[in-house]
C-alpha cells in the first residue's frame, strides 16, 4: 500500500474544502487518496486554462444546484418573474412597459359598450345635439374629477384598490366593495362577450341568418306589418281579413277606420329570442344551458386568460390590437352609413337640426348626463386604481386622466354618428320614422343593428366587423375587470402570490367561467339584465361617494394635493381651485342627487314584457347588500384590531398605517421618510442591495 505524507494530506484538505465550497462535498464523498490525485493533476498540468476548463467541469458533474440556487440576490429573482422587466422602476410589482401600453389599456378599459349602444340613444332620446351641453357639464365636474382622483391614488402608492386604504384603514371595506362589483360585473359582461362571439360566427354565412324568416321562425315573424281588415258582411256577422300594406279585399281598399294592426316580430327579433338565447318565458323557467353560448364563453375566458397570463406584460401587447380597431370598425361603418339613402335622416334625429333645446330644462335629462358619464369612465369599479398602480411614480398622471377621459367622450359622439347613419338607412327602408327603429341596450347590438346590417350589400362582411368591433370593446374591459382581482390578490398576499401571476389570471377566469354558467341557460338574458340593473347602479354610487368623503374629509384634501404634486411638480393654488372646488363639493353633491333620485324613481326591472317575480328582485337587493355589507364589517373589525381606548381605537383607523407612502423608498422623500423600513428598497436607481419586506400585517386586510 502506498503510504501518503503528512504534508501530502495538508494538501489534500485544502483542496477538500475547496471542492466542498464549489458543491463538490454536498453531493459526494472525497477521500484523501482521491484528492491527492486531482491534486496532482493540477500540479501537472500548471495550467490557468486548464483550470478553467476543469473548473466547469466540476461544475457540470458535482454541483449541488438547490445549495447555489440559495445564494442567488433578491434582484436576480426577481427578474425571472414574467411580469417584472428589466427597466422596471418597481421590481416587486412591474410596471408598464412603456407609456402607450398604459394608455391604450386605459382607454380600453374606459371605452366600452355603453359608448357604442347606450349613449347614441340617450343623445337622441334627450334632444339630440342639445344633450351635449349637460354631457360636457357633467364630465367636467363629475367624470374628470373622480378619473384623475383614482388614477393619482394607484400610482402615487403603487397599490391597488384595496390596499390603496392603507391610507385611511377605517375605509378599507370600499376597497372590498369595488372589487366585490368588479367580480359580479365581470361574470355576466363576459356573457354579452359570448353573444358577440356567437353572432360574429353566424355573420360567417350569406345570406345573414336573421335576414328573413327561415326555417327556425314561428308564424308571428314578419318582413312587413301585418294588419286585420275588419270588414262587416251582409250575414250581419263580421270576418277579420288579414291585410298586409293596405292590401284589397274583393277588388276595394279596405277603409282605414277597419284597419287594426297585429303585432308581428322582426326576423332578426326572432332569431335573438328562439336562436341566440332560446329565452325561456321568465325568471322562473331556468331551463337548460345554451351549448353554443356556453362555448362562446369559454372562448371568451380563454381570450381574456391568455391576454393576462403574465399581467400587464401581455395584455399590454394585446391592446395595440384591441383598443384601436374599434376605431377602424366605426370609421369604416361611418364612411359606409353616410354613402346610404335616408342616412341623413338618422342623423339629423341623433344630434342634427331636430335639436330640442327645450329639454335641457327638464331633470331627467341631467340626471342621464351624469349617469352616463359615470358609468362610462368605469370609475369606482377599481379598475382605474388598479392599472395606475403600475405607472412609474412621476408620470404625468393628470395629462393622462385629461386624455383618457376626453378620448372616452369623443368616442361616444362619434359611435353615435355610425350608429345612426345606418340606423336611418333602415327606416328608409321599411317606411318608419327612425324613432321607431331607434333602441338602447341588447335590442340595438342585437336586433336593431344587425337587422339594418343585413339590408346592406355584402352585408356578412358589415356584420362580421360590427359584432367583432363590439368583441373587442368587451375585452378590453375585461382585462381591466380580471387585473383589479389579481392586483388584489398580489397585493395582499405578495410572499405567495409574487410568482404566481400566471396561476392567479387562469384561476380567477376558470372560475368566473363557472360562476357564469347559470347567464348562459334559457333563462340567461334575465339573469344578466338582472344583475346589469343592481350590481352596475347603487354599488358604485356608494363606493364613489364614500371614496371622496374618506380622502378628502378624513384623509386631507390638502394632504392629498401635496401627495400629487410629489409625482407631478409644484403647481400654483389657482390651478387646485377647480379640483378642490369638484373634490370637495360639486363632484359628492352630483353623485348624491344621482343616488337620491335613483333610489326615488327605482323601478323593478323588467325583459321587455317580461317581469321579474317577487324573489328575483329580493335578490338583486341581497347582490347588493352582499357588496356593501363589507364597508361597515371591515371598519368595525379595524377598529377591535386597534389599541386603546375608545377614542385612540378611532383616530387610529381614521389616519395612515406607519409605512405609509409611496412603494419605493427612493421617492419618499422627506415627508414619508419616517416609514423607510417598512418597504423595499429595490429600485432600479438603487446600489443597495438590502431589501426588507413588507410585512403581512401590513398589507393584509
Amino acid at each position: 500500500m502506498q503510504m501518503i505524507s503528512g504534508s501530502e494530506r495538508r494538501l489534500a484538505r485544502e483542496t477538500s474544502v475547496s471542492l466542498r465550497l464549489t458543491g463538490v462535498g454536498n453531493c459526494v464523498p472525497v477521500c484523501p487518496k482521491q484528492t491527492l490525485l486531482i491534486t496532482s493533476l493540477l500540479n501537472v498540468t500548471n495550467s490557468s486554462k486548464l483550470r478553467k476548463y476543469w473548473s466547469s467541469f466540476t461544475d457540470v458533474i458535482f454541483k449541488n444546484p438547490a445549495a447555489t440556487d440559495m445564494v442567488k440576490d433578491d434582484h436576480e429573482k426577481q427578474q425571472q418573474d414574467s411580469h417584472v422587466g428589466s427597466k422596471d422602476e418597481n421590481f416587486d410589482r412591474g410596471n408598464w412597459t412603456n407609456k402607450r401600453e398604459y394608455m391604450l389599456s386605459m382607454i380600453g378599459y374606459a371605452v366600452g359598450l355603453g359608448n357604442v349602444w347606450r349613449f347614441p340613444y340617450l343623445a337622441y332620446k334627450n334632444g339630440g345635439g342639445a344633450f351635449l351641453i349637460p354631457y360636457v357639464i357633467m364630465l367636467a365636474v363629475a367624470g374628470i374629477p373622480l378619473f384623475f382622483l383614482e388614477s393619482s391614488f394607484g400610482q402615487f402608492c403603487s397599490q391597488g384598490p384595496v390596499n390603496v386604504w392603507r391610507a385611511l384603514p377605517i375605509f378599507q371595506g370600499v376597497g372590498v366593495a369595488m372589487v366585490l362589483v368588479s367580480t359580479l360585473v365581470g361574470i355576466y359582461y363576459n356573457v354579452i362577450i359570448a353573444y358577440s362571439l356567437y353572432y360574429m360566427f353566424a355573420s360567417f354565412q350569406s345570406p345573414l341568418p336573421w335576414s328573413d324568416c327561415f326555417y327556425w321562425s314561428n308564424s308571428n315573424c314578419s318582413l312587413t306589418p301585418r294588419e286585420v281588415c275588419n270588414i262587416t258582411l251582409a250575414a250581419n256577422w263580421s270576418e277579420p281579413v288579414i291585410a298586409a300594406n293596405m292590401t284589397l279585399w274583393e277588388n276595394e281598399t279596405c277603409p282605414m277606420e277597419n284597419l287594426i294592426s297585429i303585432p308581428v316580430q322582426s326576423p332578426s327579433e326572432q332569431y335573438w329570442d328562439l336562436v341566440a338565447l332560446q329565452r325561456s318565458s321568465g325568471l322562473d323557467e331556468t331551463g337548460p344551458v345554451v351549448w353554443h353560448l356556453a362555448l362562446c364563453l369559454l372562448l371568451g375566458w380563454l381570450l381574456i386568460a391568455a391576454a393576462l397570463y403574465k399581467g400587464i406584460k401581455s395584455s399590454g401587447k394585446v391592446v395595440y390590437f384591441t383598443a384601436t380597431f374599434p376605431y377602424v370598425v366605426l370609421l369604416i361603418l361611418l364612411i359606409r352609413g353616410v354613402t346610404l339613402e335616408g342616412a341623413r335622416d338618422g342623423i339629423e334625429f341623433y344630434i342634427g337640426s331636430q335639436s330640442n333645446l327645450t329639454k335641457l330644462g327638464e331633470a331627467e335629462v341631467w340626471r342621464d348626463a351624469a349617469t352616463q358619464i359615470f358609468y362610462s369612465l368605469s370609475v369606482a369599479w377599481g379598475g382605474v386604481t388598479a392599472l395606475s398602480s403600475y405607472n412609474k411614480f412621476h408620470n404625468n398622471v393628470f395629462k393622462d386622466a385629461l386624455t383618457v377621459c376626453l378620448t372616452n367622450c369623443g368616442t361616444s359622439v362619434f359611435a353615435g354618428f355610425a350608429i345612426f347613419s345606418i340606423l336611418g338607412h333602415m327606416a328608409h327602408v321599411y317606411g318608419k320614422p327612425v324613432s321607431e327603429v331607434a333602441q338602447a341596450g341588447f335590442g340595438l347590438a342585437f336586433i336593431a343593428y344587425p337587422d339594418a346590417l343585413s339590408k346592406l350589400p355584402i352585408s356578412p362582411l358589415w356584420s362580421i366587423l360590427f359584432f367583432f368591433m363590439l368583441l373587442t370593446l368587451g375585452l378590453d374591459s375585461q382585462f381591466a375587470g380580471i387585473e383589479v382581482i389579481s392586483t388584489c390578490l398580489q397585493d395582499a398576499f405578495p410572499e405567495r402570490f409574487k410568482s404566481k401571476r400566471s396561476i392567479i389570471s387562469v384561476g380567477t377566469c376558470a372560475i368566473l367561467f363557472l360562476l357564469g354558467l347559470p347567464c348562459v341557460t334559457q333563462a340567461g338574458i334575465y339573469w344578466v339584465t338582472l344583475m346589469d340593473q343592481f350590481c352596475a347602479g347603487f354599488v358604485l354610487l356608494i363606493a364613489a361617494l364614500l371614496e371622496l368623503v374618506g380622502v378628502f374629509y378624513f384623509y386631507g384634501g390638502n394632504r392629498f394635493i401635496k401627495d400629487i404634486e410629489m409625482m407631478i411638480g409644484t403647481r400654483s393654488s389657482l390651478f387646485w381651485l377647480w379640483w378642490r372646488a369638484c373634490w370637495f363639493f360639486i363632484t359628492p353633491a352630483v353623485i348624491t342627487v344621482i343616488l337620491v333620485w335613483s333610489l326615488l324613481t327605482f323601478r323593478p326591472p323588467s325583459y321587455g314584457m317580461v317581469q321579474y317575480p317577487v324573489w328575483g328582485v329580493a335578490l338583486g337587493w341581497c347582490m347588493i347588500a352582499f357588496c356593501l355589507i363589507w364597508i361597515p364589517l371591515v371598519a368595525i373589525w379595524k377598529i377591535l384590531c386597534a389599541q386603546g381606548n375608545p377614542w385612540q381605537r378611532m383616530c387610529a383607523v381614521c389616519s395612515p398605517v406607519e409605512g405609509w407612502g409611496p412603494y419605493l423608498e427612493v421617492h419618499r422623500q422627506e415627508r414619508y421618510a419616517d416609514g423607510q423600513r417598512y418597504y423595499r428598497k429595490n429600485s432600479l436607481h438603487l446600489p443597495d442591495n438590502n431589501v426588507n419586506h413588507i410585512s403581512n400585517h401590513l398589507t393584509r386586510l
